[in-house]
């Protein structure tokens, strides 16, 4: 039996709630000062960067990218794809343009995902038009490398509480770590960074440990980054630093270091 699967759904709940594991300030503040950072990080990259907003890659209302790109633009520009955290109920691309203010100065752009968040969206609703974004923004810039990063270390969904049998399913069938087995990308070509903050709970922790290791058993080139001095929240905030070791990090995958 696993560990989750033995606690009480209050330890559960406190498990699966990152805003109770900071040590910087109380679960509100925290996430306020989140939303905060994040905002301003991506008022200004709008300031020093090329923008394309609301670029639609599907029908849906909720459909469309943020583009952030650098003043001077090569046709070897690499473009990271960045999609939000939020528990699935908030955040959108409006706040997720923070990532692009120290990577457009190395020639680096920027296209922040949104999707359909609860309760409007549902978790398939999510899972396909997060494909259908990749698959958009691929065939448009075919010709350069595009990596993608995205915030929140659940790879296991059903560890969190579902009202319904239905749900329940949804969530295994969308599960990362039951999906690896259909990966079809190289594991020599394909690089894969787990990143995971040190006052992370210990559920979220373990997460991250056990997608590590499933990724790793696959002959997957992947490492496991273990953030020192960082909660759920400003692993991302610190992002917009260009010394940040995380941002180094993404600048040396794409060939920027």
């Amino acid at each position: 039996m696993l560990q989750w699967e033995i606690m009480d759904k209050d330890e559960l709940e406190r498990q699966y709630s990152p805003r109770q594991w900071s040590h910087r300030m109380s679960g509100d503040e925290v996430i306020n000062a989140h939303v905060t950072s994040l905002k301003a990080g991506t008022e200004t990259a709008c300031n020093i960067t090329q923008t394309l907003l609301d670029v639609p890659y599907g029908q849906g209302e909720d459909e469309k990218l943020d583009v952030y790109m650098p003043c001077i633009t090569s046709a070897e520009c690499p473009l990271l794809i960045y999609f939000h955290g939020g528990y699935w109920q908030f955040l959108s691309k409006a706040e997720s343009g923070f990532m692009a203010v120290p990577l457009v100065s190395r020639g680096v752009a920027v296209v922040a995902v949104d999707y359909s968040i609860a309760p409007k969206g549902n978790m398939d609703l999510m899972v396909s038009q997060v494909r259908k974004s990749v698959v958009s923004i691929i065939q448009q810039y075919s010709h350069i490398r595009c990596p993608s990063c995205g915030h929140g270390p659940l790879y296991r969904l059903v560890t969190v509480q579902y009202h319904s049998s239905d749900q329940r399913e949804i969530a295994l069938h969308n599960s990362p770590i039951q999906l690896l087995q259909q990966l079809k990308v190289s594991s020599a070509t394909s690089e894969i960074v787990v990143a995971v903050a040190q006052n992370d709970s210990p559920e979220f922790r373990r997460q991250s440990e056990d997608y590590f290791n499933a990724l790793k058993s696959l002959g997957m080139k992947v490492t496991f980054e273990d953030v020192p001095n960082t909660d759920h929240f400003n692993i991302m905030e610190n992002f917009v630093d260009s010394d940040y070791y995380l941002t180094q990090l993404l600048l040396k995958m794409m060939g920027k270091d």
